[in-house]
């Protein structure tokens, strides 16, 4: 089969027909045909070709305006058919929406989707902002516009007047007789000399009469006296003709304010071109073809083309993957524009998507946060649009996410954006540790429960020991959260899980987010046994904490090779614990995988391979939260839109009552009446209760500064004083006076149900 090229761009109009101005009826001669214009214009496009879509003003509002141009054909059209005689598969137009009803068929919409009450407002505000783009765009260049008008409405003057004389003349008889002079023929010449002295005889008194009525009709405009005004309509009247005759072939006075993109259209033999290049067929050989499972078409979206490929027995969705490359190459397209999305039926089918252009360098925009209305962390947060432009939505409860990346490429801004929007949410309460010690998160300070910078001690007191307070305080949180539950009845706790109205309803249940930013800083302190606790403390919270509403957003630019021993190991379950990564450009593909995880490469995805450039900043692969991996362009929130999101948060907070910790202006140092949360935080896996002696010893190791000098009789005498009985308590066999952990929760309860 010999190659030829079948892809094209849909551009342009194709050409009109030799004879434009022939009117139906007209003598064109015997033999001719006088044809339908529109018909045969038709007729004309290329087997195959998609005209740009034209949807209807209130179906699309970005084709309101028709107010665009069109640039010239990439590729020449595909003939009719190859030599097998098959034809090109077209690409059709995205089909309408249909709607199935009782008896089965489809019907159309009654009321267009663009015109629906949540569609309604988008539709009006992105007509008007085009509308208005347009208009701003002409009125800044009209007096040019009319400069150039009168120009060539003057040139226009001359140009109808030569014309006139041409046509007075009879030049085109020139010609005739200078013929009939080569094939000296004095007869024919005479009788052409003959009539053409005729025809200019009556043209010319035509023209007289012509010259008479036009003086006539200026004479007495001007006797007429016109007011200003009709003087002004006539010009306005006369310079657009004038200056449309007298402007240059293929010259607008008027440009286009819109240019649409080129692209590129795809057809059969572009993709199997594409498919048989990259190794994954061939077109001679029996049972390796690759076919179609579906027709070519344009995306519902409008921003690309994706067609069913079903590849030959024994290749798979994997094999097209690493092939991607290839593919793109053959389509001749960037790779950023193709996307294989795996097909639920067959391990050798799958959906090709390309795009119209690269859709990674389009940003997703400010985020939505900025309307200053609350959220509810109980929704999806809003994170950025995917590859075919649809929106990702992430729902932060029961997870905890790794956002992972090299500098500057987007990392910070990733995962601030999801801390905003839990902060927009008045009943989350967020501890923020921030281990690089930078600006990005310092205005969090608004509403934060606790938030902590760097690791060296500063005029707020030592990161590290405060960093242990707050994960101390967030694991008695999720022993105290998991304790309750289990106590309330099933009519208010059905499944005995924690719900939106019980976090609502009870203040020791709110949901709680742990911001840890570039984490791996404390697995890398100098104490190795400070190292062991953090990480200790970070895996307790990891495992149970999601279930408790403790969410954990984690990010990193070194994801790999931290500490050693038990807290290199601890740090690897920490990073390879969270249920969702979202990586954005990597170094290399081991960092890509320590972010996604080891299966992320296999399924054809590695960061390392995303595109470099300040356009695809914030552009990352969002792994673990669907079945699909979505290239995700997120959202865009600044230091000053980010400022501004947290002062709105702090409102709401505030109106709502739930400012605490820091962001309240509470001195978040230990004291010894939290020795509820310490006695409680010390307690280990499944145990029940402590002795007397073994809870002094453990408060006394793991928190010196308040415990060091504590004894059996004087945490007795403390906890029994809040409310916590002694009790007898097994330890090796022997039963020994001591607290249970029930009743220390208890007290808890007790304490912070007054409080709230």
């Amino acid at each position: 089969m010999t190659e030829r090229p079948t892809d094209f761009d849909t551009l342009t109009d194709p050409p009109p027909p030799e004879h434009p101005d022939t009117a139906p009826g007209a003598d064109v001669g015997q033999g001719a045909q006088v044809v339908n214009l529109d018909t045969a214009r038709a007729d004309l496009l290329p087997y195959g070709t998609l005209l740009p879509p034209t949807p209807g003003l209130l179906d699309d509002p970005r084709q309101a305006v028709r107010d665009t141009s069109y640039e010239v054909e990439l590729d020449a059209p595909p003939d009719e058919a190859d030599d097998a005689g098959t034809a090109p598969v077209p690409v059709d137009p995205p089909a309408p929406v249909l709607l199935e009803s009782e008896q089965g068929d489809k019907r159309r919409p009654i009321i267009p989707p663009g015109l629906r009450r949540g569609s309604l407002p988008g539709t009006v505000r992105k007509t008007a902002e085009r509308v208005a783009y347009v208009a701003g765009f002409h009125a800044a260049r009209a007096p040019w516009y009319t400069v150039q008008a009168l120009w060539w409405a003057i040139v226009g003057v001359f140009r109808l007047i030569g014309r006139q004389l041409r046509w007075w003349w009879v030049i085109e008889q020139y010609t005739l007789l200078q013929n009939s002079a080569s094939d000296n023929d004095p007869a024919m010449w005479l009788k052409l000399h003959r009539e053409g002295k005729a025809t200019r005889r009556w043209r010319g008194i035509a023209l007289f009469f012509e010259v008479i009525a036009l003086g006539i009709v200026v004479l007495i405009a001007v006797g007429a006296d016109l007011a200003p005004l009709w003087w002004a309509g006539i010009t306005a009247a006369l310079v657009p003709v004038l200056a449309l005759y007298g402007r240059p072939a293929g010259r607008q006075i008027i440009p286009t304010a819109v240019v649409s993109n080129r692209y590129r259209l795809l057809n059969s033999d572009v993709v199997l071109r594409a498919y048989y290049a990259a190794g994954l067929g061939h077109p001679d050989k029996s049972n390796q073809q690759v076919k179609f499972g579906s027709r070519m078409s344009r995306d519902n979206a409008g921003i690309g083309s994706e067609v069913l490929v079903d590849l030959p027995y024994g290749k798979t969705f994997e094999d097209a993957v690493k092939a991607r490359g290839a593919i793109a190459s053959g389509l001749d397209v960037t790779v950023q524009q193709v996307y294989l999305t795996r097909d639920a039926t067959s391990n050798r089918r799958h959906m090709l998507f390309v795009a119209d252009r690269d859709p990674l360098a389009v940003p997703a925009g400010r985020t939505p946060l900025l309307d200053g209305k609350p959220r509810n962390i109980w929704q999806p947060a809003p994170f950025g649009l995917d590859e075919r432009g649809r929106k990702v939505e992430l729902l932060l409860l029961w997870i905890s996410i790794l956002v992972g990346a090299q500098p500057r490429k987007g990392k910070t801004f990733a995962a601030r954006l999801l801390a905003l929007y839990a902060a927009m949410d008045p009943y989350v309460r967020l501890t923020v540790v921030d281990g690089k010690d930078s600006p990005d998160w310092r205005k969090f300070a608004l509403i934060a429960h606790r938030i902590i910078f760097g690791t060296m001690p500063n005029r707020d007191g030592d990161p590290v020991e405060m960093l242990l307070d707050a994960l101390r305080e967030i694991k008695a949180h999720i022993q105290q959260v998991n304790q309750f539950l289990s106590t309330l009845p099933v009519t208010e706790c059905p499944d005995g899980k924690l719900t939106e109205e019980l976090s609502r309803k009870y203040p020791n249940l709110r949901v709680w987010v742990l911001v840890m930013e570039e984490f791996q800083v404390y697995y890398e302190l100098d104490d190795q046994e400070t190292n062991k606790e953090i990480a200790s403390l970070l895996s307790f919270i990891m495992a149970v904490g999601p279930s408790a509403g403790v969410i954990i957003l984690s990010s990193s630019q070194k994801p790999g090779g931290v500490g050693a021993g038990d807290v290199q190991r601890l740090f690897n379950r920490y990073r390879d614990n969270h249920a969702v990564r979202f990586a954005l450009k990597c170094g290399n593909r081991n960092v890509s995988d320590a972010i996604l995880g080891g299966d992320a490469y296999s399924e054809g995805f590695d960061a390392s391979s995303l595109p470099i450039g300040k356009q695809y900043r914030g552009v990352g692969y969002l792994y673990g939260a669907s079945d699909d991996t979505p290239t995700v362009r997120t959202y865009l929130a600044d230091a000053a839109d980010a400022e501004k999101i947290l002062t709105t948060a702090r409102a709401l907070r505030e109106r709502a009552g739930t400012l605490t910790g820091y962001a309240a202006g509470q001195v978040m140092a230990r004291d010894v009446r939290d020795v509820l949360a310490d006695a409680l935080s010390v307690f280990q896996g499944s145990e029940t209760g402590q002795p007397w002696t073994v809870l002094a010893a453990r408060l006394a190791e793991r928190i010196p500064e308040h415990y060091a000098d504590l004894n059996s009789d004087a945490i007795s005498a403390q906890l029994r004083a809040l409310g916590v009985p002694s009790v007898d308590v097994k330890r090796d066999g022997k039963a020994l006076k001591g607290a249970k952990k029930t009743a220390i929760t208890a007290a808890i309860d007790r304490r912070q149900n007054s409080a709230g």
